[in-house]
C-alpha cells in the first residue's frame, strides 16, 4: 500500500523549518511546499552570510519552495532572532501549523574530551534552541487549534543500551533534549489539537555534515528525502503522538513496503547499514567528530 498522498489537508498551512538552507532541512521545506504548505525557511545561512563551509541560503530555499514561502535569517542560538522569526510567520501569513526543529550541532567525543564551550554550543543550539522555537510556536498553535511538532531528535536510550551513549554523551544529552521537548509539546497540547514526535533515522543521512565529517561511505547512507516524507506524513497523520519514531519504521506505519526504500539509497544496489537505530549491532560503535580542522585525528581514532 503506497504512502498517503496530501490532498487539500496541507493547503494553507504554515510551517516554519529550522536549519532550512541545506541538507535534511532543505528536503523537509520543499517536500512541504509540495504538499501545499507555505513554509518560513529559517536558518543562519542567507545571502552574505552563506560561507564555502556552510553553505545555503534560506531566501534561496524559499523561491525553490514556492507558495509564497519566506526566508527569516535565524540564529537559533539568539533567543530574541528565534522569537524574531515567529513574529514574522504570523505577520506574514497569521498563522503557525507546523514546526520543524532540524537545526542541530554534532559533537561527538568521550566526556574527557569535550570542552565545556562545546558542551554549551550543542546544548544552546540543539536542546535550548529547540525549546525556545517551540514555546514561541505552541503560543500560536493553540490559538488556532492545530499543530504540529515535529524534533529530529533520537528515542531516549534507557539503561540497557547505555553503550550507545559512548564517545556521545555529550550530545545525546543535547540530542535527547530535543526529543523532551517532542514529548512536553504532545503532553501540553493535547487538548489544543497539537501533537508532539521526535523523528531520527535509521542510517547515516545525506548531508553537509556527513559530507564534511566523512561519516563513512556515500554508498552507506540514504537521501534526507526519507526524513522528508515522515515530516509530510507526520503533518497528515493526527493520531501518532507523544512518541519516539524512526523513519523507516514510522512510514511502515503509513503502508511502505521494502521495496518502497530503495528510492531512499543513495547507492540503489547497496542497503544501508541501520547505524542510527536503537539497539543497533553496533551499538558503541567507535567514532569521533566534531571539528573538521581535527578531521584526520578523529578519523585516526575512529572505526568509520
Amino acid at each position: 500500500m503506497p504512502l498517503p498522498e496530501p490532498g487539500a489537508e496541507l493547503a494553507g498551512r504554515v510551517a516554519v523549518v529550522t536549519g532550512a538552507s541545506r541538507g535534511i532541512g532543505r528536503a523537509v521545506a520543499l517536500a512541504l511546499a509540495r504538499a501545499g504548505a507555505r513554509v518560513v525557511c529559517a536558518a543562519k545561512s542567507g545571502g552574505a552570510t552563506s560561507t564555502s563551509s556552510l553553505p545555503g541560503d534560506v531566501h534561496g530555499v524559499a523561491r525553490e519552495c514556492g507558495n509564497g514561502s519566506i526566508g527569516v535569517v535565524t540564529n537559533v542560538l539568539d533567543e530574541r532572532s528565534m522569537i524574531a522569526c515567529v513574529e514574522t510567520a504570523v505577520r506574514t501569513f497569521g498563522r503557525v501549523d507546523i514546526l520543524v526543529n532540524n537545526a542541530s550541532a554534532l559533537w561527538w567525543q568521550d566526556i574527557e574530551d569535550t570542552p565545556t564551550k562545546k558542551y554549551d554550543l550543542i546544548n544552546g543550539v540543539n536542546s535550548r534552541g529547540s525549546f525556545i522555537m517551540t514555546r514561541e510556536c505552541m503560543r500560536v498553535m493553540k490559538k488556532g487549534g492545530y499543530g504540529r511538532v515535529i524534533n529530529m531528535g533520537p528515542p531516549i536510550p534507557d539503561a540497557s543500551r547505555f553503550r550507545e551513549y559512548e564517545t556521545k554523551t555529550a550530545y545525546y544529552i543535547s540530542k535527547c533534549g530535543m526529543t523532551m521537548v517532542a514529548l512536553g509539546a504532545a503532553a501540553e497540547g493535547r487538548k489544543h489539537g497539537i501533537t508532539g514526535n521526535s523523528l531520527w533515522p535509521a542510517t547515516i543521512v545525506e548531508s553537509l555534515a556527513s559530507e564534511n565529517f566523512q561519516l563513512g561511505e556515500r554508498d552507506n547512507w540514504r537521501k534526507a528525502d526519507i526524513l522528508a516524507d515522515c515530516v509530510v506524513q507526520l503533518c497528515l497523520d493526527g493520531n501518532t503522538t507523544g512518541q519516539m519514531l524512526i523513519d523507516d519504521e514510522y512510514l511502515r506505519t503509513r503502508g511502505a513496503v521494502d521495496e518502497d526504500f530503495v528510492k531512499y539509497r543513495c547507492n540503489p544496489d547497496v542497503e544501508p547499514p541501520r547505524l542510527l537505530a536503537p539497539g543497533s549491532s553496533v551499538a558503541g560503535w567507535d567514532v569521533r567528530r566534531g571539528d573538521v580542522k581535527a578531521l584526520a585525528k578523529d578519523k585516526a581514532r575512529s572505526k568509520l
